[in-house]
């Protein structure tokens, strides 16, 4: 079964998850810390390559109204950078995906530090399963 990553892109912090969309399951995984779109890209690449995946799945953060804004556009030319190294690409809304890794999170019973640290990915897990749930439409 193919593996997928996730991505939560942040302007700090990129979130990270993989998943497999036959079992519709998913695992956070790590979260990164962003330096350029260009030196991003190839950490995601080098990425995806130790764990044998060519398919990326880049939460697009709209506004409310379904417009893209500054963070909007810094998914996508992340996601057109993994695409030029010969990945393919998908975008999912990930309009309160953070608000649902929190409500996950708090579940855990995990103290407030360690939740802060695994929000990013535990976001890019809820991106990929809303991904999955959308393609199966």
């Amino acid at each position: 079964m193919e593996k997928i990553l996730g991505l939560d892109v942040g302007t700090k912090t990129i979130g990270v998850a993989t998943g497999q969309q036959e079992l519709q399951f998913t695992t956070p995984l790590k979260v990164l810390s962003r330096k350029s779109v260009r030196a991003d890209s190839v950490i995601l690449v080098e990425l995806c390559k130790e764990l044998n995946i060519s398919e990326v799945v880049v939460g697009l953060p709209l506004m409310l109204d379904g417009t893209e804004g500054r963070s909007a556009r810094l998914a996508r030319q992340i996601g057109e950078a993994l695409v030029s190294h010969g990945l393919i690409v998908h975008y999912q809304d990930e309009r309160f995906s953070t608000v649902e890794a929190h409500r996950r999170l708090l579940k855990t019973g995990r103290s407030a530090r360690k939740r802060k640290k695994q929000i990013d990915a535990a976001a890019a897990a809820v991106i990929l399963e809303a991904w999955f749930y959308s393609s199966r439409q």
